[in-house]
């Protein structure tokens, strides 16, 4: 996502650089849904990764799943 989010940048600053400014507009939006969809799905999985971090942490179950795997 986020290198989609890159390209349709670079797109948007040649164009503009062209002088096609609807192309460039319209790239400039699409980067930044693009980027914004990314910096979601980041934020969402760093919230589940800490969810499940302390989840880990403080189980009971631990101890049993190594004496399971040894």
């Amino acid at each position: 996502m986020f290198r989609w989010a890159v390209i349709c940048l670079i797109i948007s600053l040649i164009a503009g650089g062209l002088g096609l400014t609807n192309i460039s507009a319209f790239a400039k939006k699409l980067s930044i849904i693009l980027f914004a969809l990314f910096f979601l799905g980041f934020l969402a999985l760093l919230g589940f990764a800490y969810l499940v971090a302390g989840a880990v942490s403080s189980s009971e179950l631990l101890p049993a799943m190594v004496a399971v795997s040894v």
